[in-house]
């Protein structure tokens, strides 16, 4: 590695840990509570080196928002490993149940971020959050077509909408178990599709 390689590669790590940082506070903290000071402490960055990589709270939140989606894309890569879709989308669910306590105390990622963007009058960030759950909603898709089910977007809704239900449930309720109890739920009924 070069002498001027080190320093962009120190810079991209920054940028990476700022960016995970930001995905994961504004997750438990919301947008509206959240600093940048916050961000950058979770980063381990000082936060006068915040600015040279994001100038506005708003970048830092599409950067989450960034962060959400390749987050989705890589699990559902590992997902597409797997043998059939109905199986994909059951390893789907319960990886969902997985992060019940999590759910419990923060609710989804991108749904909460998503509600939280709405309310905002600025902006089109909510858009951008709507777009990442799209990706999931045209994922799902995708597998129930392969099942060779009839409405499979309407599944796809069906199954999405869910998880954002109970994320909501769970954590306005504190009661992780309802992600278990609702993902088994969700399980049985892709076994009857």
């Amino acid at each position: 590695m070069t002498n001027s390689t080190k320093p962009r590669a120190r810079a991209a790590d920054k940028r990476r840990r700022l960016t995970a940082a930001a995905a994961q506070v504004l997750h438990e903290q919301g947008v509206e509570r959240t600093t940048l000071a916050d961000i950058a402490r979770a980063a381990d960055v000082p936060v006068g080196n915040l600015y040279y990589y994001f100038r506005t709270k708003d970048e830092l939140v599409q950067a989450a928002l960034s962060e959400h989606s390749t987050h989705l894309a890589e699990l559902t890569q590992r997902l597409d490993q797997l043998p059939d879709p109905r199986a994909r989308l059951k390893a789907l669910v319960e990886g969902w149940v997985e992060q019940r306590d999590i759910a419990a105390r923060h609710g989804c990622p991108t749904g909460t971020l998503a509600v939280e963007l709405d309310k905002r009058a600025d902006g089109s960030l909510d858009m951008e959050a709507g777009a990442v759950i799209r990706l999931l909603l045209d994922w799902a898709a995708t597998q129930f077509r392969a099942l060779g089910l009839p409405d499979a977007d309407d599944h796809a809704v069906t199954l999405v909408g869910a998880y954002q239900g109970m994320s909501l449930l769970a954590n306005a309720l504190r009661d992780p178990e309802i992600m278990t109890r609702e993902g088994t739920r969700l399980l049985r009924w892709l076994d009857s599709l």
